[in-house]
């Protein structure tokens, strides 16, 4: 009779180990990052996808315009410049030295792509990238004799992602700079709840009058660092999808299969117990 006692308690044992280990193996390859990237990329592999921000549509730039001779900067000072770039603004951290007078521009880009930029009139930033912008500006006031040494700056102010879903805090959030990822905005956003699908993230994004949606896996790290939705842009949305067991409470088949255990192993404690007490 003993014996046959031992034997069962032995089973309920050997269902625990079974049930835990199930709940191991599903929470590391359902949640874990970027499965296998240490042994992908072990050696160092070249990018692939070179990282450029586009200018877009209702873009927010800031053009920072240098020179050691404020007088020449003075022309196109209106009542679109703000700031006179000697305090801590953006002209002062791009380029000025302790001999340069900077003036700092704020621009809308309207439907079309344009600014209206002083004296030059109209400048079309469409397909541009801050870079070539600032290069196109700073040849101009050398060619046509307006600012001989002049150092042009264009930075996007408006860099806001929007990141939804089961996420920890979603919302809206700006950004500075023009390098952000999505693993970055993730992080920005709280990181992903325990109850959200990490392989079914979605990113939307917005290519003039088109939109296009890009499904990433954050369990694969090729998926990941492959996709055009890696670097984010402008205005872009990241929605993260719940997983369907998700309820009211937010319990999810993971937690469920935990609790079974959890109340396996009380059982399994019980049951010796007894079996200790008839002894």
């Amino acid at each position: 009779m003993i014996r046959t006692k031992r034997n069962f308690l032995s089973m309920l044992m050997m269902a625990v180990v079974v049930s835990l280990s199930m709940t191991s193996c599903l929470s590391e390859k359902k949640i874990a990052y970027l499965q296998g990237a240490d042994t992908l990329y072990a050696v160092p592999q070249q990018i692939q996808q070179a990282f450029e921000l586009e200018i877009q549509p209702d873009d927010e730039l800031a053009v920072a315009v240098t020179s050691k001779d404020m007088e020449l900067i003075q022309r196109f000072n209106n009542n679109t410049l703000i700031g006179s770039g000697t305090g801590g603004s953006t002209a002062s951290s791009t380029a000025a030295s302790a001999n340069t007078t900077s003036r700092v521009a704020y621009f809308l880009v309207d439907k079309a792509g344009n600014i209206e930029f002083p004296i030059f009139g109209t400048i079309n930033t469409s397909g541009k990238t801050c870079k070539q912008l600032a290069k196109e500006l700073q040849e101009r006031f050398v060619s046509e004799n307006y600012i001989n040494d002049a150092i042009v700056n264009v930075k996007v102010m408006s860099f806001k992602v929007t990141v939804l879903g089961d996420v920890k805090n979603p919302g809206t959030q700006t950004f500075q700079g023009e390098r952000l990822t999505l693993l970055e905005a993730i992080g920005k956003a709280g990181d992903l709840n325990n109850t959200a699908h990490r392989n079914h993230v979605l990113v939307v994004r917005e290519i003039g009058d088109s939109r296009v949606a890009y499904e990433v896996d954050l369990r694969d790290p090729k998926t990941v660092f492959d996709s055009p939705a890696y670097y984010l842009q402008q205005n872009d949305i990241v929605y993260v999808k719940p997983n369907k067991s998700v309820r009211v409470k937010g319990s999810t088949g993971y937690t469920l299969l935990s609790v079974g255990a959890t109340a396996l192993s009380m059982l399994v404690s019980v049951v010796s117990l007894v079996i200790a007490l008839k002894k």
